[in-house]
């Protein structure tokens, strides 16, 4: 590509950042708080486009533009083209099949990871810094990180007695088991890792992936391994569930790694 061309690909890939930022397409790929350095990426790389636009208007000799040489005609002095038997070298046309996955990007939405992803990758809980208090309320909201850490690594000392309203998405195992699911990440959807809470209880006869799932529980000793890499998954009693709409940003953010 010229580079015109490769301002034209950047403009538009500062174009499509900025229409992630500006709206709550860019929670699918990163954290809420990276929003304004989003916005600021977006702006530099359409500036960026602008200015490599002027400076080509502006170095390129008079008449360069349109093409011409001395006799109108495209051709240098010798009256033939630069390239080989007389024709100039063009840039392949192919080559801008690559503003496609742009165009791709700014028309439609991609969903968040989902149950695939949570079934095939190990759970990601790791041990809490500490177990601050919890306040009152009942039902208790807990994210799916916090209750999973306090009922495997607080031996569930914190939730004893509490009923508690968690949100997630269901994964089913191959044996279709359900799980609550929420997927952690640390700065964006490339590192997110999914955080596992097992269902019993009053569970619904019909459950399907990937649907968003509000229960209210109690903490249950049961626990089991995560068939992929081993690690604990906790189970809650569910008393009572109903199916949610997506929430706005579908990431756990709360979990630090």
């Amino acid at each position: 590509m010229n580079r015109k061309a490769q301002a034209i690909v950047l403009f538009l890939v500062g174009g499509a950042v900025l229409r992630a930022g500006s709206t709550d397409l860019y929670l699918r790929y990163v954290k809420a708080g990276l929003r304004p350095l989003l916005l600021a990426a977006g702006v530099v790389l359409m500036a960026a486009a602008v200015a490599t636009v002027w400076y080509e208007r502006r170095t390129r000799p008079a008449g360069e533009d349109a093409g011409e040489g001395e006799d109108g005609h495209g051709e240098g002095e010798s009256g033939h083209g630069e390239g080989e038997g007389g024709h100039a070298h063009r840039e392949p046309r192919v080559s801008w099949l690559l503003v496609l996955p742009l165009f791709a990007l700014i028309l439609v939405a991609p969903p968040a990871l989902g149950s695939y992803t949570a079934m095939h990758t190990g759970t990601a809980l790791q041990r809490p810094w500490g177990f601050p208090a919890l306040p009152a309320g009942d039902p208790l909201p807990l994210n799916v990180a916090d209750y999973a850490g306090r009922a495997v690594y607080d031996h569930g000392r914190s939730l004893e007695h509490r009923r508690v309203k968690i949100t997630g998405f269901v994964a089913l195992d191959g044996h279709g088991a359900p799980y609550l699911v929420r997927m952690a990440l640390n700065c964006c959807a490339a590192d997110a890792q999914p955080v596992k809470i097992g269902l019993t209880g009053r569970i619904p006869a019909v459950l399907e992936p990937d649907t968003w799932l509000q229960v209210i529980g109690t903490y249950t000793r049961k626990r089991t391994k995560d068939p992929v890499g081993g690690g604990a998954i906790p189970y809650l009693e569910v008393s009572r569930s109903r199916p949610v709409p997506a929430p706005r940003d579908p990431y756990d953010e709360s979990w630090n790694g």
